[in-house]
């Protein structure tokens, strides 16, 4: 069991819709102190080209919830750039952004837990979970 006073969070996106890590996506860390308490923004950070945040900002201690929010229109955005690119013959009408154009996840932690939350993301759906 770890004595920390403080939770840790890390994260990795990948895009089910190509069987690829996602690159480039933009996520916010925010947490709180109490399930009324206000969002307090840390920061944030992009995923590299694994699909990994390896820089998201630590908790404060008494943190008890915390919020990613990922941006992820742009990055459906800039594929969808670059699937045109490939395929000249693609029809000029295709959807070009998300359904969801940010996944925000919300959950809850322990002081001393690490919690590790992989977003798996396509262009209409999402699915989160604790991963280890």
């Amino acid at each position: 069991m770890s004595t920390s006073t403080t939770a840790s969070v890390s994260t990795h996106v990948l895009d089910t819709s190509v069987g690829r890590p996602a690159a480039g996506v933009a996520v916010q860390l925010a947490a709180r102190s109490g399930p009324l308490a206000d969002w307090r923004p840390l920061g944030g950070s992009a995923t590299d080209a694994d699909g990994r945040c390896r820089d998201l900002p630590a908790l404060p201690e008494g943190t008890t919830h915390v919020r990613l929010d990922f941006a992820v229109e742009p990055y459906f955005s800039q594929q969808h750039n670059k699937q045109a690119d490939a395929q000249q013959d693609a029809p000029a009408n295709r959807d070009s952004g998300a359904f969801f154009p940010e996944v925000a996840i919300t959950f809850a932690v322990e002081p001393g837990e690490h919690y590790h939350v992989p977003l798996l993301l396509n262009p209409f759906g999402y699915s989160v979970y604790r991963g280890s």
